[in-house]
């Protein structure tokens, strides 16, 4: 069976962070582990608290599961600080890590910042130079390009001007300021829209953290990435689908939706 890490936060809600993450990998026929940036206090409402780990320590959780359990992919969510951003990077180049799929939590859909200046300096310094792919939300793409986006056209000019600079592959995720499901994936042989199914659900807590580790999953079972692109955003599709409707304000989805199902059948294929 083919191994994914998630290096992110936890959110006790369960619809976010490493938990989703897990859920995910779990679904898409992949055995997950996972070593914590931070602690959340946080629902479907929001988050009222963090508990940020030292670097040590994470640093620590990485050594003992690439000395252990070689992982075939990394996804790497959220991390604050550029202390914890160092001890990613000198690790996954010390254990040369094979794929990584990085979500560059930088900016929400909303427009309100996330993490400090330093942090994304040193996200764009180290990380996103030796990713195999990022997942860049609008906001976040305009950051990294230097651009405003507000057209599709944008969208692939911005994406682009990111692959030009840090020669990794670009998914970047149009939202809701300009279409529903439709992302740009942007590599060495240009441009492609990815389409996306419109689901009518309200309840979309973490769809970034999924999306990011459903290919990091599909990129450890050896699948191109462009088709590792359209597994996920399908099962993504299905996890909305199935309407799970939990808490006050923004719920999570479905992740098991289909445990037994399509989306865990072709993991034997992969020896």
């Amino acid at each position: 069976m083919q191994t994914v890490l998630t290096i992110a936060g936890s959110d006790c809600s369960g619809g976010a962070g490493i938990q989703a993450d897990i859920k995910t990998m779990i679904a898409n026929g992949v055995y997950a582990m996972s070593a914590v940036t931070a602690l959340t206090a946080q629902n479907t409402m929001g988050v009222s608290d963090i508990m940020e780990v030292t670097p040590e320590f994470l640093g620590a959780q990485l050594d003992r599961i690439f000395e252990d359990v070689y992982p075939d992919a990394v996804k790497i969510g959220m991390v604050s600080s550029t202390g914890l951003i160092d001890v990613i990077a000198d690790r996954l180049k010390y254990y040369d890590a094979r794929v990584i799929v990085l979500d560059p939590v930088m900016v929400a859909t909303s427009g309100a910042k996330l993490i400090s200046d330093d942090a994304v300096e040193a996200l764009c310094k180290k990380l996103i130079p030796m990713s195999t792919i990022i997942t860049p939300n609008i906001p976040e793409a305009e950051i990294l390009s230097g651009m405003k986006i507000t057209t599709e056209q944008d969208m692939e000019d911005a994406a682009r001007a990111i692959f030009c600079e840090y020669r990794c592959w670009v998914l970047c995720k149009g939202g809701h300021s300009l279409n529903d499901a439709n992302d740009l994936l942007y590599g060495p042989e240009g441009g492609k829209w990815i389409k996306g199914e419109r689901i009518n659900n309200p309840n979309t807590h973490g769809t970034g953290c999924t999306l990011s580790s459903a290919i990091a999953a599909n990129l450890a079972k050896y699948f191109s990435m462009t088709d590792s692109v359209i597994r996920a955003k399908k099962y993504i599709s299905g996890a909305l689908a199935a309407q799970l409707d939990l808490g006050h304000g923004a719920g999570p989805m479905a992740h098991g939706f289909a445990i037994t199902g399509e989306f865990t059948e072709e993991a034997k294929l992969s020896v």
